[in-house]
């Protein structure tokens, strides 16, 4: 069967259709390698937080702040195993569990994160540490640790331990906050941590490094993204979503209802906005019908146009 030859436009063609494949090619390469980029850097200065944190604040004060670093700093302290090669040793079968589980780049990150983290934690064991109120300790600990770990969770990876853990336990239970699941699961080495200093003062000192630590990560992880939600039921609806769109270029949605004892049928402005900027929605609500009934309730997370992308990590 003689084979057809292509006339030079359909040549032409194919060879544009080829180069737009090379470049779209291409440009998903270096857009990976760049994310990448932020990835490791983000890892790296998360990572020495978490190292200041260890060295500076909690593992030289006899505070075992929970998670791997916490049975870390018990075999340092009862047979003088560095930390950092503890953590290490904690983490060995987690990683196995997660790369069956999780697997996909959640897991590569959280390898590379952890050893960093590792290598951090033992290269910064030389810097003289604060020996003063340990109060201050646990509070200033809780806040380095817990803003390094944020920065690893931000870009999609985790620094291993009990954070493994815990990232297991959401993907049953999405609803509870990853702080909140963390210092959960940390409950154990707590009272490990009592029990080997044998002082209920380094386990209550150890509470306040994890209570701050999540605080932070949680503020990090959904602060940015946190609101208010508004329900207004008014005679005025129309003018009060009017205001809300030009005075703040906030969306309104315009939900039906019915009142059970009157029997006639509502309209329900449905509004979500930060923060902020909940002070003026009620300002502007309050201007229009000081008679109109409203239910403010905070929004934990919000994703969509104005605010949190879709293509950012979820935590």
């Amino acid at each position: 069967m003689k084979r057809q030859r292509k006339t030079p436009k359909e040549s032409r063609q194919l060879s544009e259709k080829a180069l737009a494949r090379r470049q779209r090619r291409e440009t998903r390469r270096k857009q990976s390698a760049g994310q990448w980029a932020v990835d490791l850097l983000f890892f790296f200065v998360g990572s020495a937080l978490y190292a200041l944190s260890v060295n500076f604040f909690t593992a030289p004060n006899d505070i075992a702040p929970g998670g791997a670093t916490g049975l870390a700093t018990l075999a340092n302290y009862l047979f003088g195993l560095p930390i950092g090669v503890g953590i290490l040793l904690v983490n060995l079968p987690l990683f196995a569990l997660a790369i069956w589980l999780l697997g996909g780049s959640f897991t590569v990150k959280t390898i590379i994160a952890t050893v960093m983290m590792s290598v951090l934690v033992d290269l910064t064991s030389f810097i003289p540490h604060y020996s003063g109120d340990k109060i201050l300790c646990a509070l200033f600990g809780g806040i380095l640790s817990g803003a390094g770990m944020a920065l690893v969770f931000l870009r999609g990876g985790t620094t291993g331990g009990t954070d493994i853990l815990s990232r297991l336990l959401r993907l049953k239970w999405r609803s509870i906050p990853m702080g909140r699941m963390i210092l959960l699961v940390d409950l154990v080495v707590i009272l490990l941590a009592g029990l080997v200093y044998r002082q209920i003062e380094s386990a209550l000192y150890a509470i306040i490094v994890i209570f701050c630590s999540t605080k932070v990560i949680d503020s990090a992880l959904y602060g940015l993204d946190n609101g208010k939600s508004f329900l207004i039921v008014s005679d005025k609806n129309r003018e009060i979503a009017e205001q809300i769109v030009e005075k703040m270029h906030r969306g309104v949605t315009i939900l039906q209802g019915k009142g059970y004892y009157s029997d006639t049928e509502k309209q329900v402005l449905l509004c979500t906005v930060r923060r902020n900027e909940a002070a003026e929605l009620s300002d502007i609500v309050k201007a229009a019908d000081s008679s109109a009934f409203m239910i403010v309730s905070d929004a934990g997370e919000i994703r969509g146009e104005g605010f949190r992308s879709w293509d950012s990590p979820t935590m």
